[in-house]
Formats: C-alpha cells, sequence, structure tokens
C-alpha cells in the first residue's frame, strides 16, 4: 500500500523531502501558501549570493590593474540591473522546483495547512475554501521569519529586515546594520562595496560570534581596510525614525544616524496556527522537539527544518528531512550533526564545520590545533587573494579532527573535505596524508592538517 506524506511548507525542507518521498515510492503532497523555495530561494541563500556575486565583479573590475588589465572610463554599478538579475535567477529556480514536482509527481496544493489530527491536514485555500487530506504522516517544514523585536519601530520602509533590503531598487546613501552575524557581514560588505556608508553594530566583543574568535578578529580586520565601521560590544537601547531616515542611540549615549536601519539578528519558528496544541504536539522556546528520528512526540508527525531546535541552516533542513523520509518509509535514519557546515558568503568568505576552538576547550577537551595562512600559498598568491588562514582543532588523545575554521577565498568550498575528516571520524594526519592536487587553495587545508603535529612543510 502506498504510504501518503502530507508536508507543511515547500522551502529546502518540505520540497526536498517531498522529493525523496515521492522517489522512493509514497505519494507526496506539500502545501504552501507562498512560493516553493521557501525563504532560502526566496528571500535568502540565493539572493543574497546572487548580490554577491554581482558585488565580487565589481571588485575584480576595480582592482583589475593589479593584475595588469586597464579599464578606461568610469565605473559604476546599476543597482535597479543588480536587483533585476538577482530576481531573474531566483525566478529561474523557482521554474526549477516545480518542474522536479511535476516529473515526480509530487503534488502542491496552495493554501494554509493546519494540522486537525494526527493523520489530518486541513488546507484553507486563497478563496476561502478548504480541503482535507488524510496522511500516514506529517511532516512540519514551514520555517522561520525574522524576529520583530520591540525596540526596533520596523516599517518596511527606514526600519527594514532582509525580506525588504532584497527588493530595493534604489541604493541608500548610508545604513545601520544591527548585528555583525552572517545576514549582517554579507550585507554590510555587499552595500559597501555598492557605495553606501555602512555602520555595523554588534552586541558582542568580536565579529561572527558564533564563529571561531580567531576568525571573527579575521573578519573585522577586513572590515577595517573596507571601510565599514564596526561597532562592538555596543548596544542599541533606543530607535526613532526620523524625515532623513532612522535614528539609533547606544548604551554608551552615543546616537548614529543612517538613511535606513536593517535589523539582521534574530528568527523565530512559524509554528503559529498549525494546530500543533490541538494534536498535543510538544513545544520548547518556541520550536518543535524531535527525537533523533525527527518524529514529534506525537507518532506520525514529523519536524524538520527552521521549526526544530539547532541551526537555521538551509541544508541541514534538507538532510533532516531526507532523514525524516526514510524512517516514515521503514528505512531507518538517525540525524546526525556532527559535521554539519556552516558558511558565510563575505570576501573572503568564512566557512566552519564542528568545534571552535572555544567549544571544545569548554567541553573539557585537550587539543592540537594546526593553522596555514593563504599568503603562503602559490595558487592564492596567483589569484591575489592573501587574506585568510585555514585553522584545525584536534583532540591531542586520539588525533580525532574536532572542528574546523577557514576565512579566505572559496572557503565554503574549502570545508567540505573537512566535513568528511569530520563526519567519518578521521585524524588531522590521516585526512593530511591525502594527496592535493598543486597549485589549488586545497593545500591550505592540507598543510593546517600537518601543521597540527607540527609537519606542515610550507610554514615555519
Amino acid at each position: 500500500m502506498t504510504k501518503r506524506i502530507v508536508f507543511i511548507g515547500a522551502g529546502p525542507a518540505g520540497y526536498v523531502g517531498a522529493i525523496k518521498a515521492a522517489k522512493m515510492g509514497a505519494e507526496a503532497i506539500v502545501v504552501e501558501n507562498d512560493r516553493v523555495g521557501g525563504t532560502c530561494l526566496n528571500r535568502g541563500c540565493i539572493p543574497t549570493k546572487a548580490l554577491l556575486a554581482s558585488s565580487d565583479v565589481l571588485t575584480a573590475i576595480k582592482e583589475s590593474e593589479e593584475f595588469g588589465i586597464h579599464i578606461d572610463g568610469k565605473i559604476t554599478p546599476d543597482f535597479a540591473a543588480i536587483m533585476d538579475r538577482k530576481d531573474k535567477i531566483v525566478e529561474r529556480l523557482v521554474n526549477g522546483i516545480e518542474f522536479l514536482f511535476e516529473k515526480n509527481k509530487v503534488k502542491m496544493i496552495k493554501g494554509i495547512g493546519k494540522i486537525t489530527d494526527r493523520n489530518e491536514v486541513t488546507v484553507i485555500k486563497d478563496d476561502g475554501s478548504s480541503e482535507v487530506l488524510k496522511a500516514d504522516a506529517i511532516v512540519v517544514a514551514t520555517g522561520s521569519s525574522p524576529a520583530k523585536i520591540p525596540i526596533f519601530p520596523y516599517d518596511g520602509k527606514k526600519v527594514l529586515f532582509s525580506d525588504e533590503v532584497l527588493n530595493l531598487r534604489t541604493l541608500p546613501s548610508s545604513m545601520i546594520i544591527v548585528g555583525a552575524g552572517v545576514i549582517g557581514c554579507e550585507f554590510g560588505m555587499f552595500f559597501n562595496n555598492m557605495g553606501t556608508e555602512v555602520t555595523v553594530v554588534e552586541m558582542m566583543d568580536h565579529a561572527l560570534p558564533l564563529e571561531d574568535r580567531e576568525i571573527g578578529r579575521e573578519m573585522e580586520r577586513v572590515f577595517k581596510r573596507k571601510k565599514i565601521k564596526l561597532m562592538l560590544s555596543a548596544k542599541i537601547v533606543k530607535v526613532e525614525t526620523t524625515d532623513n531616515g532612522v535614528k539609533a542611540l547606544l548604551e554608551s549615549g552615543e546616537e548614529i544616524e543612517a538613511e535606513m536601519m536593517l535589523v539582521a539578528i534574530g528568527r523565530k519558528a512559524n509554528i503559529q496556527d498549525l494546530g500543533l496544541e490541538q494534536v498535543g504536539v510538544r513545544t520548547e522556546n518556541g520550536r518543535i522537539p524531535v527525537d533523533e528520528f525527527m518524529m514529534t512526540n506525537v507518532e506520525g508527525i514529523y519536524a524538520v527544518g527552521d521549526v526544530v531546535p539547532g541551526p537555521q541552516l538551509a541544508h541541514l533542513a534538507s538532510a533532516e528531512a531526507e532523514c525524516a523520509v526514510e524512517n516514515i518509509m521503514g528505512k531507518k535514519c538517525i540525524m546526525d550533526y556532527s559535521a554539519v557546515p556552516r558558511g558565510v558568503f563575505t570576501d573572503p568568505e568564512v566557512a566552519g564545520v564542528g568545534l571552535t576552538e572555544e567549544e571544545a576547550l569548554s567541553r573539557g577537551y585537550t587539543i592540537k590545533k594546526g593553522t596555514f595562512d593563504f599568503r603562503g600559498l602559490g595558487k592564492a598568491q596567483a589569484m591575489g587573494q592573501l587574506t585568510g588562514k585555514v585553522k584545525v582543532i584536534a583532540d591531542e588523545k586520539t588525533g580525532k579532527i574536532l572542528g574546523a575554521s577557514i576565512i579566505g577565498p572559496h572557503a565554503t568550498d574549502l570545508i567540505q573535505e573537512l566535513v568528511a575528516g569530520i563526519k567519518y571520524g578521521l585524524t588531522a594526519a590521516e585526512l593530511g596524508m591525502a594527496i592535493h592536487s598543486h597549485p589549488t587553495l586545497s593545500e591550505a587545508v592540507m598543510e593546517a592538517l600537518k601543521d597540527v603535529n607540527g609537519d606542515a612543510i610550507h610554514k615555519v
């Protein structure tokens, strides 16, 4: 008998889970009141990367003389055209997911889904009509949205979240960005490169507070070089909009003003009005706790992605959805969080996996660490990309890799080797013995791995 699985939400968790289910022989139905792809495709990962790609091209043109290329004439970004290009890329990818749905016979129903029984989802459609879907299993994959914090008078015009920033058609002259995390750093660098005067305000004492402190300090130096004003250990206590923009008062008494403010802190899980209480699904701290099989406390109801505890990452959401589907279909999967990569698509990029040095020490590990600067690579010298390093943390007792951090060119691609190393329990010595092609950026990973045991060849 074919199993029917209903997914509430068509983001990176819902759409991936639905296609996986269909490929495994299930009848997959997705309920979504917006476009497929969720925040990641429509208002997050993909559109921001499209903007940053334009920013990278602009940087390459500005620095072309360093490579012996002379460009005559004025070089100016066309902000509206950059935004249009971003929209076209998103549209193509949305169409691509819809095509995959069609080819895999995944049914999508437009509307708001609510769990009305442990095996039933009721969909309220745009025209007010409703449809009841019976299901063998239900997967909650409704994602998250920016948290509205009372101190910030959000109006979508002068005080914005990332959603509204992505819809701008006129470049602001100045911007205050609240938060030096992933979103704040990515947008900060993009707008700085476009010509906006950027001030980033961060409560913690270093940039990228969830990453390795040493890597955060490297990012601070990059900000300084790019003339992005970064205010650390700074708390905003009052915000008001003015005729000219927005004004923020800091706890220190200092006032800062700009044309716009981007609030880049805090996201809340979209679990309201889903009927969770009605069927007895437990929630905790605004999320849905699940077991190692991604099932809630109610049998047959699963939750994946941003609605469950843990990092809110698109690729993690997809992996959780695939694991949930395998369990629903009778193929046991235990979700493994030991090797989840993290990425920040700034210039240079930042990536991490596993434990930071601070986390490893706080958990009682005695560690060994190895580092290698990109400056020491022939490929980095040829590319003119000298900023950054690879850092590897290993357990002194076993030699196994506990974590790694990279800041530098293509960091988000290079981290994958270290993800595999942690996933399969390799030691730094074992992974470092793998032959790496020369000249490549991946040699920095090899050298850092060898440096854990003092064996790096190209490091003094």
